[in-house]
């Protein structure tokens, strides 16, 4: 640890401490699961009214963190009803339009569910135990007090029937001969319909997971007893599930897909072993250090997962810290909680910046320290990902085939059913699942028609792509390129000539006019490349164009610094290897003429968009780890009918700031240039937020909605356009397979499901947009949370699917609309690269492709 980290830790009167442990002053440990609330009640519980019923995931959102005993995140954003505020879909939110399509979903509908009324408990103990095991060991130590029928998960506890007391003291005692005293009080009695009683199935589930010998890590279950092992690359993939239950449309469903965990077969005290041999002595601490910041671990013995922020190189394992009142070193507290002997004693710590879950008192917990040898690196390095061969035999174990994905799941629902432990406890709760996956229908819209310059024509639908039906067309239009730039180093002379002369070739047919570049050689260095740049680019300069000899981050950086900022100009960058190929510089070559064109302004394709006077919002957000941990959130708006102009600002938000804060100027920026390039302000306005994390629909609904609406009046008080906001979700575990004669198939582009899989409570439907080559496709998530524009569900689901055709960087259909991915790309850009505002004078280019 460093001395500035220790002593920002000795100025927040922080304790340092093993992962999860606690002062005897502290607040209950966190508990796992997801479960929302535990309401508790100042009087004594009474049954609820129809109305309270109604609104009682509201209430359970809003309340404060420390009323609701420990953490309690609301992963599915339960409670937020916007429906009932729209009535042109209150009644019905289907559409009817496309082709009938025979699919199957990964859900298991609930066939039964007890029908009592349960009680819910809030658990303390004293002295606080950290470890869950530990409290729910202790604690049903108690079975004749509280019967074998119960469900706990490390703070709360539900029972189908009330204790004589509203609240009941219990004595246990641990191994060591520890006394404990366990306090368990009454907080709520919560009927059949109650949400919460949703969240206690998902309780019930995962202990039949466990049951299955499943571990959960993280929101998942895995099977470490059934590794994949890749020994070549030192990798092992432990398959799991994902599981929530949820009420969706007409029935409680549990959704369930598959999930591989990939971990590293070497512990971070192997991986520091390794480095020490390689590297030597001198340079191993800050080289290992450069390494292993950043990267998750795993500790095997909880399960848990830890970022790790620094390396405590003066701690080692016999170090102590304070728990409770007395100090006790990091080998007896390992051996203690989790019965594990530390082999090295002389290895350092690693340091872990726990966040603080619950109530907002007291100091912040002091950061977790993790012994090397019993964490596990996760995940990949970006090494590994640039590694074609890792990612190929990687991918054949978790890129599954849409039959072998959905043999996985029944087999999942099978194994459920027969065994018998995990059906005794779904029989003591009267909780029963159906074997099979859920069966329904969903619709295949028509394909677009694609308009290019004079031209319209059609492509294969189930390619989702026209790559080959634009090739030797004329663009709708693009400004003619008379002033431009090519920079090259010496080595890769050949390769820049070879572009430049096939660039010229394919340029005729797609009507961009393109006079030959100005050809600039640099040394193969940084500094010489920006010294290049600023002594050739100048304010007449239309395009730059950089052969890199490399993919290094740090040249592409400071060349989209410099034109992105300094001296705005659009620029295009192309790693020389990429011009190598003689056989694919043709296809390469067509690309970046196309890059080219619309960065200057270019117009490309577009599709029939009916609706007039329309504007199109794509907003997105990126978390930049190097500037302080700010977030950048990006706007895209389309300025023109065929919604091949676009107005693109980004925007940096400080940590606790709201995105909407800063993005309400650049709403206003579009509408102006709206206005500028129209005459007119558009009269319909449709955003389509992406970025929203799960349990963030809640600050959408209540903040982002009102803040867009006030964007909007600040333009007039008589400006009052129709507005809707579509809040889109790629990070789902719906799927959808397709019966197509007698095989299971991925669903074609532009199927479109909105009822049995879809949320009561919502105005959503899900959209098929994209077409991929191996594995099974993945849906998008369409969630309309805000919409006076009136417009029918069909055409909503439309227009949505018509805008994945219009992103100018692939010849075909993406998975979101074109302004959300426009957003994504411009502030993955600024986030990764650029780190600074871009200028304004870039404002009406996509200049970020």
């Amino acid at each position: 640890m460093t001395g500035r980290a220790r002593a920002r830790g000795r100025a927040r009167g922080q304790e340092t401490s093993a992962p999860g442990s606690q002062s005897r002053d502290a607040a209950p440990p966190p508990a796992e699961g997801d479960l929302v609330g535990r309401g508790r009640q100042k009087n004594a519980p009474r049954p609820f009214s129809a109305d309270a019923v109604l609104q009682i995931s509201a209430g359970f959102q809003q309340m404060k963190l420390g009323e609701r005993g420990g953490r309690r995140r609301d992963f599915d954003d339960a409670g937020v009803n916007t429906r009932q505020a729209m009535v042109h879909v209150k009644d019905s939110k289907t559409g009817t339009s496309g082709t009938p399509i025979r699919l199957t979903a990964n859900f298991f509908r609930i066939l039964s569910r007890p029908q009592w009324v349960l009680y819910q408990y809030h658990v303390d103990f004293d002295p606080p135990m950290e470890a869950r095991r530990l409290r729910t060991a202790l604690l049903f130590q108690h079975e004749e007090t509280l019967g074998s029928a119960r469900t706990f998960d490390g703070a709360l506890l539900f029972l189908p029937r009330r204790l004589p007391n509203k609240e009941t003291v219990l004595y246990s005692e641990t191994r060591n001969g520890e006394k404990v005293q366990i306090t368990v009080t009454l907080t709520n009695e919560l009927p059949p319909s109650s949400p919460v009683c949703i969240q206690f199935y998902n309780i019930i589930f995962r202990r039949i997971l466990r049951i299955l010998d499943m571990q959960q890590i993280g929101r998942n279950f895995y099977n470490p007893n059934d590794p994949l092992a890749i020994p070549q690359h030192k990798l092992t993939i432990w398959p799991g599930y994902t599981a929530t239950i949820l009420q969706y449309e007409t029935s409680i469903m549990l959704c369930s897909d598959v999930s591989h965990k990939v971990l590293r077969s070497e512990t971070v005290l192997d991986f520091m072993a390794n480095m020490k041999q390689k590297v030597g002595n001198q340079r191993f601490p800050e080289l290992c250090a450069k390494e292993l910041v950043g990267l998750i671990v795993l500790t095997k013995y909880n399960n848990k997962t830890y970022r790790i922020d620094d390396i405590a190189w003066d701690h080692t394992p016999i170090n102590t810290f304070t728990k409770g009142d007395k100090d006790i070193s990091f080998t007896d507290y390992y051996k203690t909680q989790y019965n594990l002997d530390i082999a090295d004693v002389n290895q350092v710590l690693l340091v872990s910046h726990v966040k603080k879950r619950g109530p907002s008192v007291g100091p912040p917990p002091g950061p977790a320290m993790l012994i090397p040898e019993l964490c596990f690196l996760t995940g990949l390095t970006d090494k590994m990902r640039a590694d074609y061969t890792i990612m190929k035999d990687l991918s054949t174990h978790t890129k599954l085939e849409p039959d072998v994905r959905e043999g996985r799941l029944n087999r999942f629902g099978s194994n459920i059913h027969k065994n018998t432990d995990a059906q005794a406890e779904l029989d003591k709760w009267r909780l029963s699942f159906d074997k099979e996956l859920l069966n329904l229908t969903g619709r295949v819209l028509p394909a677009e028609r694609i308009f290019q310059g004079p031209t319209s024509y059609d492509y294969n639908p189930n390619s989702a792509d026209w790559s080959k039906e634009m090739r030797g067309l004329p663009l709708i239009s693009a400004p003619p390129l008379d002033n431009w730039l090519m920079f090259y180093t010496h080595r890769n002379e050949g390769e820049a000539q070879s572009l430049l002369q096939t660039l010229n070739r394919v340029a005729g047919p797609l009507n961009i006019r393109m006079k030959r570049a100005v050809m600039i050689e640099y040394n193969d260095h940084q500094e010489s490349l920006l010294r290049a740049l600023q002594h050739n680019v100048g304010p007449e300069t239309q395009m730059v164009v950089v052969v890199l000899s490399s993919n290094r981050k740090d040249k592409y950086d400071s060349i989209k610094k410099y034109l992105c900022v300094d001296c705005p100009t659009p620029s295009q960058c192309v790693v020389a290897r990429t011009l190598s190929r003689q056989q694919s510089l043709m296809t390469v070559a067509t690309k970046i003429a196309l890059q080219i064109a619309c960065k200057m302004g270019g117009e490309l394709w577009s599709v029939e968009v009916p609706l007039k006077q329309l504007m199109i919002v794509g907003i997105d957000c990126y978390h930049d780890t190097l500037a302080g941990k700010r977030s950048i959130g990006a706007l895209v708006a389309s300025l023109n009918q065929g919604m091949s102009r676009w107005y693109s600002k980004c925007v940096f938000q400080h940590k606790g700031q709201e995105i909407m804060d800063g993005l309400k100027l650049a709403l206003c920026g579009a509408l102006k240039d709206y206005l500028k390039f129209n005459s007119c302000l558009p009269s319909r306005i449709i955003v389509y937020r992406d970025g929203v994390g799960d349990g963030q629909l809640h600050s959408v609904v209540n903040y982002e909605v009102s803040q867009i609406i006030e964007s909007i009046k600040s333009m007039g008080e008589d400006y009052e356009p129709k507005l809707s906001v579509v809040v889109v979700k790629k990070r789902i575990n719906s799927r959808f397979f397709a019966q197509i004669h007698g095989k299971v198939l991925n669903p074609p582009p532009g199927t479109i499901v909105d009822s049995e899989v879809t949320r009561p409570e919502w105005y959503d439907f899900y959209i098929v947009s994209q077409a991929v080559r191996m594995g099974s496709v993945s849906p998008t998530h369409y969630n309309v949370v805000y919409d006076t524009s009136g417009l029918k569900p069909d055409h909503m689901q439309r227009l949505t699917y018509k805008l994945c055709h219009m992103y100018y960087n692939w010849q075909g259909i993406i998975r979101v609309p074109a302004p959300c991915q426009y957003a994504h790309k411009l502030a993955f850009l600024v986030g990764q690269s650029i780190h600074r505002e871009p200028s304004m004078k870039l404002d009406d280019l996509l200049f970020y492709l």
